[in-house]
């Protein structure tokens, strides 16, 4: 009676489970990220970049053999300058998705990055991932006059000044 027991607890849980996991991807995806600024010009974050607030980001999928659209979504960061975009109902396995930068929230940090101005994300169910939100990479502006603040701030990072011969 006891292995009958523990064999029901079981297949009872992995339904519980696999309700649990049709339950959060039933709700659609989502896309996060957040959008910062910086101030040393070096196209990665530091612990002097600032989040900026009311960033437009826009979400694009592409198709991979035809490069036609099949979908968008535009959106705006918040004050901690995360954006969230919902994602229509369906699975874009086979389109190239990725969020670019529109337009930047701050007067003074407007300059987009030079290597770098967008990131992929995938936007399927179909990967492994229970969770419905997609995380893209940070995305960013630059200022046009460097901090007098960023060399102490790169050097405490391990960086070398480029004219210091090592």
């Amino acid at each position: 009676m006891t292995t009958r027991l523990t064999f029901t607890f079981h297949i009872a849980s992995a339904l519980c489970f696999s309700s649990l996991v049709n339950f959060a991807l039933a709700g659609g995806l989502h896309v996060e990220g957040k959008v910062y600024c910086d101030p040393c010009r070096v196209e990665f974050e530091t612990k002097i970049s600032e989040m900026i607030s009311g960033a437009t980001v826009k979400l694009e999928c592409h198709d991979r053999d035809n490069n036609s659209l099949t979908f968008s979504a535009e959106g705006v960061t918040n004050d901690k300058g995360v954006y969230r975009l919902p994602v229509d109902e369906g699975d874009y396995e086979q389109d190239i998705c990725e969020v670019k930068l529109i337009k930047s929230g701050m007067a003074d940090c407007n300059e987009p990055f030079k290597t770098t101005d967008r990131a992929r994300v995938l936007l399927t169910k179909n990967v492994g991932v229970v969770q419905s939100t997609r995380y893209a990479n940070p995305l960013g502006f630059m200022k046009k006059e460097v901090n007098p603040e960023c060399g102490e701030v790169l050097k405490s990072m391990g960086f070398v000044p480029l004219n210091v011969v090592v």
